[in-house]
C-alpha cells in the first residue's frame, strides 16, 4: 500500500476509506454485514485512514465505524470525522457534538479531526464563536491529533481560511474535471508552499469518472492497460505530492479491489500520462450539449422550472454517460421545475450570457432524458 507523510510524524495509507456510501438494505440502514466486510478488508490490505462525519448515514456511520473499528488495535488505524458547524451555535455546543462523537467512535480521541464543509459564511460564524481555538485546547489535552478543515467554497474563501490558523491538515474536493473548481489547483499549491497536506474527496467525481466514454478510454489504455478508469483519476490525484490521502467512498467488493489494486501497485502519472489524462479532460467537457456554467442569470423562471438544474443533468449525461445516476437526479426535479412547465416567452435568453438557445434546448433535454 501507497504510505505517505503528513504532519506530526503522522503517516498514512494514500487510499483513505470514505465511510459515507456504506451498503444499505432495503430500509435504508447500514448493511452491517457487508460494510464490515469491506472496512475489514480495506484494513487488512494497508488502509489505515477511516473518515466519517456526525451526519453520514443519517447518524449511523460514526456508530458503525466505532463498533466494528474498536474491535482492532488503536495505533494501527487512524479515526477522521467531523465537527458539524450547522449545528454550532455556542462554544457549549463544541464541547457537547465533540464528546458525543467520541462516544459514538468508542475512543478517547480523533486522530484527525475537521470542521466539516466551510465556506465564507460558516467560517465567519465558527470564528464568532471561538471554535477553532476551542479545538485547539482538545488538541493539546491529546483528544485530537491534528486539527483541519474541509472546504467547499471558492478559492478566495479558501486562501482566508488557510491563513487563518497553522492547520494540521485540510480537505478538499478535486479531480481532473473540477481542477479549477472550489479550492482549485491554486489551493493545491498554496498548502505546498504552507506545508498544509492535502485529504481529497471526490476523486473520482461521486463515481463519474469510473466509467469513461470508448474514445477516452482508448487514449488512456495503451499507456497503462491495468489502470481501470476510476485508477486512472486516483493516480492523477496522488501525482501531486502535497496529496497525502485520498478518499474512496467503495460500495462493493469490486470496487474495493479496483481501489486496492491501483494503490498497491502505485507509480505516479509521467508528463506523457498526465497530458493524456488532460486530453480526456477535454474529450468529457466538449460532449456537453450546451456551454451553461450554472451562472443562474436565467433565473427566475416566471413559470418555476429550473434551467440551470435541468441543463447540468442533460450535459453530465452526455459527457459520463451515466444513465443510473441521471435517472436518478431527473427523478429528483420536482415536476413543476421540469421543462414542461416552459411556455417559450423568452425571458431566460435574454439574461444568459452565453446567448444560449434555452428554449430549445429545454425542448430537446425534455425529449431525451424521459425517454430514459
Amino acid at each position: 500500500m501507497e504510505m505517505r507523510e503528513l504532519k506530526n510524524g503522522v503517516k498514512s495509507s494514500l487510499l483513505g476509506y470514505g465511510c459515507m456510501r456504506f451498503p444499505v438494505t432495503e430500509d435504508g440502514h447500514i448493511d452491517e454485514v457487508k460494510a464490515k466486510e469491506l472496512l475489514l478488508k480495506a484494513y487488512d490490505n494497508g488502509v489505515t485512514y477511516f473518515d466519517t462525519a456526525y451526519p453520514y448515514h443519517n447518524g449511523e456511520s460514526e456508530k458503525f465505524v466505532g463498533k466494528v473499528m474498536s474491535e482492532l488495535k488503536r495505533d494501527t488505524y487512524t479515526l477522521a470525522t467531523k465537527l458539524p458547524c450547522w449545528l454550532v451555535n455556542s462554544e457549549d455546543d463544541v464541547k457537547r457534538l465533540f464528546e458525543e462523537q467520541l462516544e459514538h467512535l468508542r475512543t478517547d480521541y480523533v486522530d484527525f479531526y475537521l470542521l466539516h464543509a466551510l465556506n465564507a459564511d460558516s467560517f465567519k460564524k465558527m470564528c464568532s464563536f471561538g471554535v477553532v481555538e476551542k479545538l485547539a485546547k482538545y488538541k493539546e489535552e491529546g483528544k485530537i491529533k491534528n486539527l483541519g478543515f474541509s472546504f467547499h467554497d471558492g478559492y478566495e474563501a479558501f486562501v482566508d481560511i488557510v491563513n487563518y490558523w497553522d492547520w494540521d491538515f485540510c480537505q478538499i474536493q478535486l479531480n481532473y474535471i473540477d481542477k479549477d473548481t472550489q479550492a482549485t489547483l491554486k489551493g493545491v499549491e498554496l498548502c505546498k508552499e504552507k506545508n498544509i497536506p492535502i485529504v481529497i474527496m471526490e476523486p473520482v467525481k461521486g463515481g463519474s469518472l469510473a466509467k469513461l466514454p470508448d474514445e477516452a478510454m482508448d487514449i488512456l489504455k495503451p499507456l497503462r492497460p491495468e489502470l481501470s478508469a476510476a485508477g486512472w483519476a486516483l493516480t492523477w490525484v496522488g501525482s501531486f505530492d502535497q496529496i497525502k490521502v485520498i478518499l474512496s467512498g467503495m460500495t462493493e467488493m469490486d470496487q474495493l479491489d479496483d481501489n486496492l489494486n491501483t494503490f498497491n501497485n502505485f507509480k505516479v502519472l509521467s508528463d506523457e500520462e498526465m497530458k493524456a489524462v488532460d486530453k480526456v479532460g477535454d474529450i468529457l467537457l466538449s460532449r456537453a450539449k450546451n456551454g451553461c456554467t450554472g451562472c443562474r442569470y436565467c433565473m427566475p423562471c416566471p413559470k418555476g422550472v429550473d434551467i440551470p438544474r435541468c441543463f447540468s443533468i442533460w450535459n453530465n449525461y452526455h459527457k459520463y454517460d451515466n444513465v443510473k445516476d441521471t435517472k436518478n437526479n431527473w427523478n429528483n426535479v420536482p415536476a413543476e421545475a421540469k421543462p414542461d412547465a416552459c411556455i417559450k416567452c423568452g425571458a431566460c435568453e435574454t439574461k444568459c450570457p452565453q446567448k444560449i438557445s434555452i428554449r430549445d434546448d429545454l425542448e430537446e433535454l425534455n425529449k431525451e432524458l424521459k425517454a430514459l
